[in-house]
Order: structure tokens, then C-alpha cells, then sequence
């Protein structure tokens, strides 16, 4: 079991940076896959990044968000960041972070954190 909370959400410019952060509990933390999705007004959610568990984690992102945001993740203070640079007004919406042990859907989320990016 895992409990995630985000913070780091606000309302920023076009053209600005942010960075999320999501603190997890648990102590098995290096063992996730960890991953960021986002949920915009009126809209789905929509899957966002994901870092792999290990030492040798690899990460994946959406079309929408490669080259301007940065998934990574410190094992040793249980916790996940999204860099997000260059941020566009579309980028507006709630951020969750997920967390997941294998393959298989995302078992654990966050209470969101909102992020509006205005032009």
C-alpha cells in the first residue's frame, strides 16, 4: 500500500516553469512505477509521463509534453517530480500522480494538484 501526495501546482504565465512534487509513503517507494496524468476541464484524463522502478529507471512521455517537462524521482525521500518548462495554456489542468507495482493499471493516486497557465 501506498499513499501519494502532490503539491507544486499554481497559476503561472505562458512561457513559465513549475515543478511538481509527490511525496510517497510506504517503504517499498523504489519498487514503483511512477507516473504523472492530468486531467483538464471538461476533458479526460490523459496519461502525462511515467519513470520506472530501479536503479536504471526509464521514463516515457506523451507527444503533448516531450522536450518541456522532466520526470525523475529520488528513492531515498520517497518522492517524484514533474519539471515542467515552457508551459502552455493547454497544459491547464489537475495533476495526479499515480503509482503502480508491474505492469497492469495504476493502482494508487493522489489528490490532484491544479496547475492554470495563463497566456
Amino acid at each position: 500500500q501506498v499513499q501519494l501526495v502532490e503539491s507544486g501546482g499554481g497559476l503561472v504565465q505562458a512561457g513559465d516553469s513549475l515543478r511538481l512534487s509527490c511525496a510517497a509513503s510506504g517503504r517499498t517507494f523504489s519498487s514503483y512505477t511512477m507516473a504523472w496524468f492530468r486531467q483538464a476541464p471538461g476533458k479526460d484524463r490523459e496519461f502525462v509521463a511515467h519513470i520506472t522502478w530501479g536503479s536504471g529507471s526509464s521514463t516515457y512521455y506523451a507527444d503533448s509534453v516531450k522536450g518541456r517537462f522532466t520526470i525523475s524521482r529520488d528513492n531515498a525521500k520517497n518522492t517524484v517530480y514533474l519539471q515542467m518548462n515552457s508551459l502552455k495554456p493547454e497544459d491547464t489542468a489537475v495533476y495526479y500522480c499515480a503509482a503502480r507495482l508491474g505492469g497492469g493499471a495504476y493502482a494508487y493516486w493522489g489528490q490532484g494538484t491544479h496547475v492554470t497557465v495563463s497566456s
